[in-house]
């Protein structure tokens, strides 16, 4: 799936999205500001996710409790090593039966075997591209 959107196109796009999911870990891959956290808050939603969700860029990973499914976010921009991620106990985290949604994902790669990856590009002030690339 590839489309360009805009913030008011959000809600549309994470359902989009959801439908097209293959994998449980999902990867987003995009520079600072292009709207990573923005998305996955409307895909936990359209999940289920009924508290507030936040960026887990202090606490590396946020758990949320969705209508049928827990729901893992990480943001491993602060993590410098691979040890770090043992030290969060990471993957016992990616085996459990819930989505795993991880930004800054290059650091956990080695550890996963099956996973999708969402890339998005800033086009402009206002608007994104987006593409969902099929399981790794």
């Amino acid at each position: 799936m590839e489309k360009s959107y805009t913030l008011k196109d959000v809600d549309a796009v994470a359902q989009l999205l959801i439908e097209r999911f293959e994998s449980k870990v999902i990867l987003f891959e995009a520079p600072m500001g292009a709207g990573k956290t923005t998305l996955i808050k409307s895909i936990c939603k359209h999940l289920g996710v009924e508290e507030e969700i936040t960026s887990p860029t202090f606490s590396l990973v946020n758990e949320y409790k969705g209508s049928f499914i827990d729901i893992m976010h990480f943001d491993l921009y602060r993590l410098e090593n691979e040890h770090q991620l043992y030290d969060i106990g990471f993957e016992e985290y990616v085996d459990r039966a819930s989505y795993v949604f991880i930004e800054w994902p290059d650091i956990a790669i080695p550890f996963l075997s099956n996973f999708q990856t969402i890339k998005i590009e800033i086009t402009d002030e206002y608007r994104r591209f987006i593409k969902l690339i099929d399981v790794s």
